[in-house]
């Protein structure tokens, strides 16, 4: 059988920001009718290692059946060496005889996919008339988060930190070429989040960035940073105060720091969680229902995102006849 392998930069060009956005919203219907399946990620932290490892399976039925493995290692060192902190492959699997059909560059489908998941739950939870954003974190995310939000409102002005400032500037005069809007870099949070009625925060931060006092009525946040049960970026009195939304149930009561630290601290109950957001996508839930209430997104990304991001890339690239074909 002949195996593809994807570079880093071959995944990006097949796999649009604009093409990702509706992707990851069938992805998302596609687990809560119960089409895909994944259990939780298995994450490897060792006590002195320099960075930890996730290991997410993922199935899903129709419309073709395919298995997919994401492992990914997480370095929270590598911006500072001008990489992304996420490394690691999307391996896909035939569904008929469990032969790998494709290994594909995980960083390029975690930025694509995680920004294209923000959007769809900015497209459903942000006011329609939301246009101010801040973004809290200059990295890789912060760039893709910037593109994809802006495919489904129409902004008028961006405000950047970074806990480097001079990381936020570079954004700005690297980014501001490409808009029709301001790109301003603000030297703290709360500058950044002024007048803001759309957040995400994409921190490596073990505490919170956000405080409640900085965000006004009606809007929308997605915490995207904060990975592990021991690490927040939104302050408990936010959580409270807000709508909250999950990617998946299960995976955030086990991982998403933002909630569980809340719920030690006796803040909010497990259920705070209003719905995942496929239910919301499905009509089973619903999504906002007024223009003054703070709706936040915890995402923490989900195997079957990865999958349909890969296997859209495998079929794109098998019908343009790119990347590398192997025997294996």
């Amino acid at each position: 059988m002949k195996l593809l392998m994807l570079s880093y930069d071959k995944v990006k060009e097949l796999l649009p920001v604009a093409e990702c956005i509706p992707l990851m919203a069938e992805a998302l219907i596609s687990l809560a009718k119960g089409k895909s399946y994944q259990p939780l990620r298995m994450i490897f932290l060792p006590p002195e290692g320099p960075g930890l490892m996730s290991l997410m399976p993922a199935y899903r039925s129709e419309p073709l059946p395919v298995f997919g493995l994401k492992a990914i290692c997480v370095f929270h060192g590598n911006p500072a060496r001008g990489k992304d902190a996420h490394q690691g492959a999307v391996v896909l699997f035939s569904s008929e005889t469990g032969e790998p059909m494709a290994i594909l560059n995980a960083s390029a489908i975690t930025a694509v996919r995680t920004a294209a998941v923000s959007a769809v739950a900015t497209d459903l939870l942000a006011t329609k008339n939301a246009e101010k954003l801040a973004i809290i974190g200059a990295g890789f995310q912060g760039r893709a988060h910037l593109e994809a939000i802006s495919y489904v409102r129409k902004i008028s002005r961006v405000r950047i930190t970074d806990i480097k400032i001079e990381r936020a500037r570079a954004f700005s005069e690297e980014m501001s070429p490409g808009y029709p809007f301001p790109i301003q870099a603000m030297d703290t949070v709360e500058a950044a989040l002024e007048g803001a009625d759309m957040i995400v925060t994409l921190t490596n931060s073990s505490e919170p960035v956000l405080s409640y006092e900085w965000i006004v009525a009606g809007t929308h946040i997605n915490a995207v940073g904060a990975c592990i049960p021991s690490a927040r970026e939104i302050d408990s009195r936010t959580m409270a105060s807000s709508k909250l939304f999950v990617d998946r149930r299960e995976s955030a009561l086990r991982e998403a720091g933002d909630i569980i630290i809340a719920m030690k601290e006796g803040i909010i109950g497990s259920d705070h969680i209003q719905a995942e957001i496929g239910d919301v996508l499905v009509g089973a839930k619903p999504g906002r229902e007024s223009e003054k209430e703070i709706t936040l997104f915890k995402s923490l990304g989900l195997a079957v995102e990865d999958l349909a991001a890969a296997e859209y890339v495998y079929r794109k690239a098998q019908e343009r006849n790119q990347g590398m074909w192997v025997d294996f």
